[in-house]
């Protein structure tokens, strides 16, 4: 089973894009909370995020892996593969 990978954002957030394309490369389908202005979905994300307001915040099967250069980061370390198989039943 494949993770849920859920990803907030903006628009127009060069990072968010950047993040949001290196799932997209892998293959990886994820839930995008497009949050532009919206300060109130940016305070529930911070609530999940550990109090991170930046963007993007990316959640893979609930748990917070941080933004975009974390998630890259994860990827160049060869984690971010078995996170993005891992069911969400392990």
């Amino acid at each position: 089973m494949a993770a849920k990978v859920e990803i907030y954002s903006w628009r127009t957030c060069p990072f968010c894009v950047r993040a949001k394309n290196l799932l997209k490369n892998k293959g990886v389908e994820f839930i995008e909370y497009s949050i532009d202005g919206d300060e109130i979905a940016r305070d529930k994300m911070a609530q999940r995020a550990n109090g991170r307001r930046s963007l993007p915040q990316i959640f893979i099967n609930d748990n917070h892996v941080g933004g975009c250069d974390d998630i890259h980061a994860l990827d160049r370390q060869g984690k971010l593969d078995d996170l993005l198989v891992a069911s969400n039943n392990l």
